[in-house]
């Protein structure tokens, strides 16, 4: 079986989105390394991080769902929203974790589309999180 997991790259707030991250997800880090972490040889792959920077992040959604990132520090990345070509699309168990997800994720940000039954069987919205990822969240809806 072949799993496609999500990485962000952050410039410099990667820490910070993963706190929040951990909050609406209810879970737990598996892994945090932080840039003091790489062997001096390496460093200067890396040349604007710092120590405590994150190099790398996991935070297991589900069995088969982790959300990984690291802060790679790109002094010339003028535009906040570094994600407006994708979205990350949650698929829960009920309403009510959809509700929650979705209100928590876009306490801060941007309802882009309010979450609410639509006309293809789903009850779905699309919101941007306060670090600029964009969400799109979704329940089935029985009649599926």
């Amino acid at each position: 079986m072949t799993i496609v997991n999500t990485y962000l790259s952050f410039n410099g707030d990667c820490e910070k989105a993963f706190e929040f991250y951990k909050s609406v997800f209810e879970k737990e880090f598996k892994y945090i390394g932080r840039y003091k972490d790489v062997p001096e040889v390496a460093r200067h792959y890396f040349p604007n991080c710092e120590d405590e920077h994150i190099m790398h992040i996991g935070l297991p959604i589900s069995n088969e769902t982790i959300l990984m990132g690291a802060d790679i520090i790109d002094v010339s990345r003028k535009e906040k929203n570094a994600y407006k070509f994708f979205s990350l699309y949650v698929s829960t168990e009920s309403k009510e974790e959809a509700d929650r997800l979705f209100n928590s994720l876009s306490k801060d940000g941007e309802i882009k589309l309010p979450i609410s039954d639509q006309f293809l069987g789903s009850y779905y919205g699309i919101c941007m999180d306060k670090f600029g990822v964009n969400w799109k969240i979704s329940f089935a809806l029985e009649n599926n």
